[in-house]
């Protein structure tokens, strides 16, 4: 990769997870990765441009590891184990890829943004959806419920990785151990 187009995608993640996407015009990023207009149309021809190579680079390894840690192999409390733990490593190695992601998915559904990254939610929804869909054939209580677990899972996940940034909790093996007694066994456990 060019020292240009790695400069324009490491200044435009730190903006779009700052400032937020809509906020963020061309200009700005020009000026922060010291470059002129053409460049960044060069490599990636407008703002959105930037925004899709960003996901693709940069989230798609994150989501193939998901897949693999989703793969269910009779051992749900294992599985799931290793879902949240790939979850919160790509929330510590990348903050401000998992930060940028988190504000477009619970922003405007109708922005740009949201458009970009909706792609890789609806797969990580489907990962999970599967997941509880497989293992709902050892535990025939789980029938029909894939949807609202999957929702559920990945909502106690995000929770957790935004308290993690506002420094209210560590993302180690303890939160890990202690979010899947919680999503197991409910608010009584």
């Amino acid at each position: 990769m060019s020292d240009n187009r790695a400069t324009i995608l490491d200044c435009s993640l730190s903006l779009f997870a700052a400032k937020g996407y809509d906020a963020v015009g061309v200009q700005q990023i020009v000026e922060a990765a010291g470059i002129k207009k053409p460049t960044l149309y060069h490599y990636f021809g407008s703002k959105r441009g930037v925004l899709e190579a960003l996901m693709q680079e940069q989230f798609t390894p994150f989501l193939a590891r998901i897949k693999e840690a989703a793969t269910y192999n009779g051992d749900l409390p294992l599985t799931l184990q290793r879902v949240v733990e790939s979850y919160f490593q790509f929330a510590m190695r990348e903050p401000t890829l998992y930060q940028m992601h988190l504000a477009a998915w619970y922003g405007n559904p109708e922005s740009e943004a949201s458009q970009v990254i909706t792609p890789a939610i609806r797969e990580q929804h489907q990962l999970l959806e599967t997941l509880f869909q497989q293992a709902a054939k050892n535990h025939g209580n789980m029938r029909d419920r894939h949807q609202v677990y999957a929702a559920t899972f990945l909502g106690m996940i995000n929770t957790y990785v935004v308290q993690a940034s506002h420094h209210q909790v560590e993302l180690n093996a303890e939160t890990v151990k202690k979010a899947l007694q919680q999503f197991s066994y409910g608010i009584y456990s």
